[in-house]
């Protein structure tokens, strides 16, 4: 398996080493543009607007599965190189 991610040095949370990786995160950041400016243009009425939002929430734990599955390595709090990485 070819892993996009790595995790973080310090936090919580991955960050994006390959192409693949990159190009996930920065469409997922133009989605999230994207849908802000639909609302800030008062896309719709009320129900669109919980349709859009709802679709966000999709979008964000989608992003997040594919980065957690795509990881090498666990997702947990890092307070920087442990005894074991030395």
């Amino acid at each position: 398996m070819s892993y996009w991610f790595r995790p973080k040095r310090y936090g919580y949370g991955a960050t994006p080493i390959t192409w693949q990786g990159w190009l996930l995160t920065i469409a997922f950041v133009a989605l999230l543009i994207g849908i802000m400016k639909m609302l800030e243009a008062g896309f719709g009425g009320g129900q669109a607007r919980v349709a859009v939002l709802a679709a966000t929430a999709a979008a964000t734990v989608l992003f997040i599965w594919i980065s957690w599955r795509k990881t090498d390595g666990a997702w947990r709090w890092r307070w920087g190189t442990d005894a074991e990485e030395r």
